[in-house]
């Protein structure tokens, strides 16, 4: 006997597909959709179709974009770039207001045991917008995990010869953490990244 009638399972399914959700999260999802009045249930629907038929990589950074040069590339001074895995962590930095040059993203970071190497991301457009002039410096914003920092150190390796500045982000113990309760590697890293008071 099967548990769902077929809409509602095909739509638990396709929910379950979508990064962090699992079975009872999806299921909530698609008992939510089912209530929806049908203009709203339209909306959703459209607003999925808008966004996949209008969003694109600008051709410069490799964000998100509606037209084929994103609003920072084409509104800001190139001489510094903030390399970054994804798009969303494009975003995480420019909530915080205190970030006035352009990105780069990479689309991925290397990792050997997952068969992705430097040709599998985006490092050769990096290397032809710096090839091109004027950048003063190149930020490392990869994560602080293995793969970010294999990716970063690899790319700085690059670039270093090249008499470009570059600076990676500092890691370490989050505000209001206490010191018995970080891990040894954040407690680590903290360490090394300190700075003069």
């Amino acid at each position: 006997m099967k548990v769902y009638i077929e809409p509602i399972g095909k739509l638990i399914n396709e929910f379950s597909k979508l990064p962090g959700v699992g079975a009872k999260t999806a299921q909530r999802f698609a008992y939510k959709v089912i209530n929806m009045s049908e203009e709203e249930a339209k909306a959703f629907a459209d607003a999925i179709l808008n966004a996949k038929k209008n969003v694109k990589y600008c051709k410069t950074c490799g964000n998100f974009s509606e037209n084929d040069e994103c609003d920072i590339c084409r509104l800001r001074q190139a001489e510094t770039i903030c390399v970054v895995k994804e798009p969303k962590d494009v975003i995480a930095i420019e909530k915080l207001n205190e970030y006035n040059g352009v990105y780069h993203v990479l689309h991925g970071t290397i990792s050997p045991l997952d068969g992705i190497g430097p040709d599998d991301i985006d490092i050769k457009g990096l290397l032809a917008r710096i090839a091109k002039g004027g950048v003063k410096e190149v930020i490392m914003a990869t994560n602080p995990d293995v793969e970010g920092e294999a990716t970063a150190m690899y790319i700085t390796n690059l670039i270093k010869p090249l008499g470009i500045k570059v600076t990676r982000i500092a890691h370490g113990i989050p505000v209001g953490t206490d010191l018995e309760y970080a891990d040894e590697v954040s407690l680590a890293r903290a360490f090394v990244d300190r700075k003069t008071i």
